[in-house]
């Protein structure tokens, strides 16, 4: 176990993304983060004399080398691959063999050795896909509960969009509406005084963007997320790729919000709002440039059909750590309750 720091405070948050996992926890100097890229790819056992000479971090096993993280999007990208993912569509691959494995080995990277023992550990859980009713998350939420104890803590799931919440509506009593843009679903709460009235997520997000582009224009998925990341200006795209990336992001945007809309309406007597709550946008896919600017274009065509009062429409502050804030927050507030 590690030593535990003068000033730490127990319990750690973490985020579970389909393209990051991010933890969060409390020391004297503020909140700190690590990250790592929830992506693999595996090359043969030759390859791993070359390794050894970067920093690249990987893992071997059956006369394979599977690196790990943002090397394995490197390689992906110089090999013209597409990477493994242990994560799809927001929840564990049933396609991906290596995905157990490989996705503990990421988690006890991020989370490192418990502070305490049996230290608290909220983690990110997505709400049911409406659109894909055939999937749930029982699997997903009991193996990741499986691989945090066997970190070394005790664990808490807990609904991904309902983190914005208690991240960033701390001023707004703990009420909103928080859209999480991942890679693999948007993932979305309703939220009252930190009750929760609505939530569930959808599977048009980052990769849904990916793949669209990709097949509009003749690339791999991994290419039109390189270009995306690299830097795009969703308002003034430049080029083929650009624009193809920008007309699935105003695609996404706006079957979230009609999305939003249709479920509320289904529990709209039985769930009313006192006053006007404010929106927020989280997550990886909305750290695109000009995201913010597009999404109010959509929602303000919306906003007269719009059965929610909406006070204002914000991004988080971290859009890439807020849910991994929030996690950390219900963490610390456990602590705080005994």
């Amino acid at each position: 176990m590690a030593p535990k720091k003068k000033g730490d405070t127990p319990g750690v948050g973490l985020d579970l993304g389909t393209m990051n996992i991010v933890s969060a926890r409390r020391s004297p100097e503020g909140v700190e983060t690590k990250r790592m890229r929830d992506a693999f790819i595996d090359l043969p056992i030759s390859a791993r004399k070359m390794l050894a000479l970067s920093d690249a971090s990987y893992v071997e096993r059956d006369g394979e080398v599977f690196i790990l993280g943002d090397a394995a999007m490197e390689m992906a990208n110089v090999f013209g691959r597409e990477p493994r993912r242990p994560l799809a569509g927001g929840i564990i691959s049933p396609k991906e063999s290596d995905a157990l494995e490989v996705l503990k080995l990421l988690i006890q990277h991020v989370l490192g050795a418990p502070s305490e023992e049996n230290e608290i550990c909220f983690f990110s859980v997505p709400a049911d896909p409406v659109d894909q009713p055939e999937q749930d998350v029982i699997y997903h939420r009991g193996v990741f509960e499986k691989i945090v104890r066997e970190c070394g803590y005790t664990p808490y799931p807990s609904n991904e969009a309902m983190a914005i919440i208690f991240s960033e509506c701390a001023l707004d009593q703990f009420s909103g509406v928080a859209l999480s843009f991942g890679s693999g679903m948007v993932n979305v709460a309703l939220a009252i005084q930190t009750l929760e009235g609505l939530s569930f997520s959808v599977a048009r997000s980052g990769d849904w963007i990916d793949r669209g582009a990709a097949k509009s224009t003749g690339n791999t998925q991994a290419r039109i997320c390189a270009i995306k990341e690299a830097g795009v200006n969703l308002l003034d795209p430049k080029g083929r790729e650009q624009e193809a990336i920008t007309y699935y992001y105003k695609a996404a945007i706006e079957y979230a919000l009609d999305q939003i809309a249709l479920r509320f309406k289904m529990i709209e007597g039985q769930f009313s709002l006192p006053r006007a709550i404010p929106m927020v946008v989280s997550g990886g896919t909305s750290l695109a440039g000009g995201f913010l600017e597009l999404f109010l274009q959509v929602f303000e065509r919306k906003r007269k059909r719009f059965p929610i009062e909406i006070s204002e429409v914000r991004q988080a502050k971290d859009p890439l750590n807020s849910v991994a804030y929030g996690m950390l927050v219900q963490a610390m507030q456990e602590y705080n309750d005994e």
